[in-house]
């Protein structure tokens, strides 16, 4: 049975516990208390020397990086419907993974940080800006690609990119951030309908 080291409200675990439960792979689930600063603890950078969730155990085997667990598990499990084995279809669901992780992640910290988590004298107002400066850019460039298909690698059903760039618009969601309309909305409420990936949204949030 695999380990999961998670925090409900990081993305990057929500994207992981999505996939395992949609696929009905057991796991046990271990929370590390970022609030806590539990994630700096001895025995957490043991496990996990970068201090950040997600961390999967499986054996001898520890990774930390939530796409890399991704693919992992698509890989180890044979999940074609989240993960294509075609070649082009695969690339375009890497293109878009990749795409989510280091074009979009970034601007979601500094809004998502830098409004909410950090302490208030900490916050960097200027962060925030760019952070949205980006989202300007990236949006536009997400409703084009999705164009007339339901998931953004025109997919028969949703892949671990749909995932990912869900779970970094849930996070916006924290600052008060929706779409507000156009194809990512109707995108982000045909990927609430899947029930592994609505479960994991946070409290404060429901489905758009």
């Amino acid at each position: 049975m695999y380990t999961l080291y998670f925090h409900p409200y990081s993305q990057h675990s929500r994207r992981v516990v999505a996939l395992l439960d949609a696929c009905r792979l057991p796991y046990e689930p271990r929370l590390v208390a970022l609030e806590n600063g539990e994630h700096m603890s001895d025995a957490y950078l043991a496990v996990n020397p970068n201090h950040q969730v997600p961390t999967l155990v499986d054996g001898d085997l520890v990774l930390h990086e939530s796409t890399a667990i991704l693919r992992y598990l698509c890989n180890r499990h044979r999940l074609d419907d989240w993960y294509p084995t075609g070649l082009g279809r695969r690339a375009m669901v890497d293109q878009w993974t990749d795409w989510g992780q280091s074009r979009m992640a970034p601007a979601v910290f500094d809004i998502v940080f830098n409004s909410v988590f950090a302490a208030p004298d900490a916050r960097d107002l200027d962060a925030v800006k760019l952070g949205k400066t980006v989202m300007t850019e990236l949006v536009p460039l997400m409703e084009t690609a999705l164009g007339e298909a339901n998931w953004i690698a025109a997919t028969p059903g949703p892949s671990i990119a749909d995932l990912v760039l869900g779970s970094n618009i849930t996070q916006l969601g924290l600052a008060g951030w929706r779409p507000a309309g156009g194809r990512i909305k109707a995108w982000y409420a045909r990927l609430c309908e899947v029930k592994a990936f609505a479960d994991t949204l946070p409290v404060e949030l429901e489905a758009v």
